[in-house]
């Protein structure tokens, strides 16, 4: 099934995300792992591609994982790292897997890599090119508060609108925790005549740890209500993680309640996490 066809649907869509091993020795702890998440028959999972392409053989692995167990699953791109040549071989063999559904980023620089160059520069090179090939959904990534390496948010957004008009059927946003920065955002996006649905990417912070490192890196602006949350349980790891489960269910919820119609959650291979979002908003997805 497209993707497109899920998010645009008439129910409440609330899918996870998983990352692919990094070695062989880890694929069957990984593929147990999705299979259990899997089972939770979300709207549909996506698998990551790690930073230069480096996950790159057990994407594909991962994804028919998630097919057999009936659920659509939606294949990670990068043009980190890609030839014309990798990238043919690589949406060859999805389309033999029967996977239909591929994210399209520029993707992380491997460690010690200052600057991209090659044949797919950015994501809308990447798009244009699966669009050509064709048979695809094509998804792309949108950052909110603007991506870290863009001048201002209003360059941002028109690199977005290029990758909308090369093919972009859909877009999933970089975590955020402060919702009225989506619905500020998705005013900008109206405003620049970029009209393709948008599904918000919301990350369950589980280890107060965790968090700070990551908008260390992504700028992510941190609301007092959840700056609060971590001051008082930072240090107990339990209560700490069941507090985040709750700042997540509530930023979904209110989502839901402002017209999105799917959800992302980056579950980071936490069956148990996964599974307690969605028993926290069970009514609410109808099932």
């Amino acid at each position: 099934m497209k993707i497109i066809d899920i998010i645009k649907g008439n129910k409440p869509s609330l899918s996870f995300e998983v990352f692919p091993p990094k070695t062989f020795d880890s694929l069957e702890t990984v593929r147990r792992v999705t299979e259990e998440i899997a089972d939770l028959r979300p709207g549909y999972m996506s698998v990551t591609y790690g930073a230069g392409g480096s996950t790159d053989i057990y994407t594909p692995e991962i994804a028919s994982c998630i097919a057999a167990r009936g659920v659509t699953p939606l294949a990670h791109l990068s043009c980190i790292g890609a030839t014309e040549e990798k990238v043919s071989s690589i949406l060859a063999e999805l389309k033999r897997r029967g996977i239909d559904n591929v994210l399209a980023l520029r993707g992380d620089l491997p460690e010690g890599v200052e600057k991209h160059e090659g044949v797919y520069r950015f994501a809308s090179d990447l798009v244009a090119k699966i669009r050509d090939v064709g048979g695809f959904c094509i998804g792309g990534a949108c950052y909110p508060e603007g991506h870290p390496e863009s001048a201002s948010l209003g360059e941002d957004i028109r690199n977005l609108k290029i990758k909308a008009d090369a093919g972009c059927e859909f877009l999933t946003t970089q975590m955020f925790f402060d919702n009225e920065i989506i619905y500020g955002f998705m005013d900008k996006l109206a405003a620049a005549g970029i009209t393709v649905p948008v599904v918000p990417g919301i990350m369950p912070v589980t280890n107060a740890k965790q968090i700070i490192r990551i908008t260390s890196i992504s700028g992510n602006a941190l609301p007092k209500k959840f700056m609060r949350i971590i001051d008082r349980y930072g240090d107990n790891p339990e209560a700490m993680k069941q507090a985040g489960i709750a700042f997540a269910i509530e930023q979904i919820i209110d989502l839901y309640a402002g017209g999105f119609n799917a959800v992302h959650v980056y579950s980071m291979n936490k069956p148990d996490v996964a599974r307690s979002i969605q028993s926290g908003m069970a009514k609410i997805l109808g099932i």
